[in-house]
């Protein structure tokens, strides 16, 4: 058995879990105010959270400091801004079900174009998500629509021509 110091076993926990032990409730709901809306003010939190504005700022200067909160962040409207992650998605269908597979992929909000093609595929979606792993949820979305057979990804590295007024 291996013996870890007060310090190790934290770091470890916090690796292993990604919970900090240092956290409370009202941490935690900081966190969660947070997510839902950044820019919210020290005073607003503090009201939403039965604190005072110090001791919002006092726990965010805190959690910042110990990397439970490494950042804020903005969202933007679809195509306002451009995604981290672009891919086109090959799609072959099962026979007859392309019509129902092209309702469901029209249902995504990170589907940004689809191409019905001639040859090996069925379909080409051209998707964009915010990060890795929402791409990751969106290919496993499309691969357990019922009538995908199967598919094939290429993640676009980069754009050199735009079409006029896309830049």
């Amino acid at each position: 058995m291996v013996e870890l110091t007060d310090s190790q076993f934290y770091y470890a926990f916090r690796f292993l879990f990604g919970i900090s032990l240092s956290m409370d409730d009202t941490d935690r709901q900081l966190i969660e105010l947070l997510r839902a809306n950044a820019r919210l003010s020290h005073v607003e939190l503090g009201r939403q959270l039965g604190v005072s504005r110090a001791t919002v700022q006092n726990r965010m200067r805190r959690l910042e400091k110990s990397g439970d909160i490494v950042g804020y962040t903005v969202r933007t409207r679809s195509g306002a801004a451009p995604a981290a992650v672009r891919a086109f998605v090959s799609i072959a269908t099962d026979a007859h079900a392309e019509a129902a597979v092209v309702r469901r992929l029209e249902a995504l909000p990170t589907i940004t174009a689809l191409h019905h093609a001639a040859g090996h595929w069925d379909l080409i979606a051209e998707a964009a998500a915010d990060s890795l792993t929402d791409f990751h949820r969106l290919v496993g979305e499309i691969r357990a629509l019922r009538g995908v057979a199967r598919t094939e990804t290429n993640l676009l590295l980069d754009t050199q021509t735009y079409a006029a007024g896309l830049r």
